[in-house]
C-alpha cells in the first residue's frame, strides 16, 4: 500500500487478512464443514469460530486494553470498560460461504466512544482489501474511493436484503420491495451487508437499504460509505442507525430520495418483531451494543422497549410521494462527531 495507514488500521488489516485465509482454505472442501443452526436459516460453522478467535487474539495481542464486540462471541473477550471497542464479523455471508456462492467477507471496525473510527472489509475471494480512517478517504486495495454521480432514482441500481429469521414481517418487506423495485432501475441482494455498503462506497451501486442488521453487519461499511463521499442513517435519516436494525445508504442525492420512501417503513422490526428484539430502541449506544448480544442470544433476557414503535398508517404511506420530492431538493445530512469526540 503507497500511503502510510494509521497502527490500529493495519493490525485490523493484518487480522483480517489472516482470518480470509482460515476462510479460503476451508472453502476448498466444503463437505467436511462442520456447521449448526443458531436459528432457522441462520448458520454458523467452524469457520466462523476460528476465523473469530484469530481476529480476537491479533488485535487484543496488539491493544490488550480495548473491548470486543463480536459476533459469535459477543463482549466474552476483551476490556468490558475501555472506549476502545472492536465491532467484528468474522464472516459475513456464512450461508453463501457454506453453499460455495462466492460473496461473503470479514468485517472489522474499531468503534471509539461510539463513533467508528477504522474500518476494514475484506473480500478473501478476489483479494478485495476494502479499508477507511476516519477523515482519511476510503479505498479498494490502493484506489480511492467515491460514490456514484447519478442524481436519478429511477437510473440507479439499489443492494438490498430479504428476511430471513423466525418472526421477520415478510409482507411488510413485500410493501418496501414493491415501492423499490419500479422507483429504481434494478434490486440486488448479495448476501453481506458489508459487502454491500463496500459497494456503495465504490459506486457499484448506488444506494443500499435493509431491515434486521446488528452492528457488526454494517460497522465497517459504514464507514467506508462516508468516507468515500455518501451518507448513511436509519430509514428517517437519524445518525444514530448502527443500533436501530435500520439502515439506508448512498449518495447524497440518491440518499436522500430512498430516505423520502422508506421513511414510514421505520421502526419496521420494533413493530413487527418478537417480544425482545425492540430492546435496542431508546437505549445509550454502549448499552444498545450489549443487549444486542443477548437478544440473540436468549430473547428472554432482554428488557422491555422504552420507546414506542412507529406503525405505518394509510396517511403516511399516502404522502410518500410528496416526501420523496421533498428529499430529493435537499437530502437529509448525516450528523459526523462531535468535537472533541476522538483522538485520532
Amino acid at each position: 500500500m503507497s500511503q502510510a495507514l494509521h497502527p490500529m488500521l493495519n493490525t485490523a488489516i493484518k487480522a483480517a487478512r489472516s482470518a480470509g485465509a482460515i476462510i479460503n482454505r476451508a472453502s476448498l472442501d466444503l463437505d467436511l464443514l462442520k456447521v449448526n443452526t443458531k436459528s432457522p436459516n441462520d448458520f454458523v460453522t467452524e469457520v466462523d469460530h476460528k476465523a473469530e478467535a484469530l481476529i480476537i487474539e491479533t488485535l487484543l495481542g496488539a491493544y490488550p486494553g480495548h473491548g470486543i464486540l463480536a459476533e459469535e462471541s459477543g463482549r466474552a473477550h476483551g476490556a468490558k470498560d475501555s472506549e476502545f471497542v472492536w465491532i467484528i464479523d468474522p464472516l459475513d455471508g456464512t450461508t453463501n460461504f457454506i453453499h460455495g456462492f462466492p460473496v461473503y467477507s470479514v468485517s472489522i471496525a474499531l468503534a471509539f466512544r461510539g463513533q467508528v473510527q477504522q474500518a476494514v472489509v475484506y473480500d478473501p475471494t478476489r483479494n478485495d482489501l476494502f479499508y477507511a480512517s476516519k477523515g482519511r478517504g476510503a479505498f479498494l486495495n490502493d484506489r480511492r474511493l467515491r460514490v456514484s454521480k447519478r442524481v436519478r432514482l429511477a437510473e440507479c441500481l439499489i443492494g438490498t436484503g430479504f428476511p430471513f429469521r423466525k418472526g421477520d414481517n415478510f409482507k411488510r418487506y413485500l410493501q418496501m420491495m414493491e415501492l423499490m423495485m419500479p422507483a429504481c432501475a434494478g434490486l440486488r441482494r448479495s448476501g453481506s451487508a458489508a459487502l454491500d455498503l463496500c459497494y456503495v462506497a465504490a459506486g457499484y451501486t448506488d444506494g443500499f437499504f435493509e431491515t434486521g442488521l446488528s452492528p457488526w453487519d454494517i460497522a465497517a461499511g459504514a464507514l467506508l460509505v462516508t468516507e468515500a463521499g455518501g451518507l448513511i442513517g436509519n430509514f428517517t435519516g437519524e445518525a444514530d442507525y448502527l443500533y436501530q436494525r435500520e439502515i439506508v445508504a448512498g449518495s447524497p442525492k440518491i440518499y436522500g430520495q430512498l430516505v423520502g420512501l422508506l421513511g414510514p417503513f421505520s421502526r419496521v422490526i420494533a413493530a413487527d418483531a418478537p417480544a425482545g428484539t425492540e430492546a435496542t430502541l431508546g437505549l445509550r449506544p454502549e448499552d444498545a451494543l450489549a443487549a444486542g448480544v443477548a437478544i440473540e442470544s436468549d430473547p428472554a433476557t432482554a428488557a422491555p422497549a422504552r420507546k414506542p414503535a412507529t406503525r405505518i398508517s394509510k396517511e403516511s404511506m399516502a404522502r410518500e410521494k410528496q416526501a420523496a420530492a421533498d428529499a430529493e431538493r435537499k437530502p437529509p445530512r448525516a450528523r459526523g462527531p462531535r468535537e472533541g469526540d476522538t483522538p485520532f
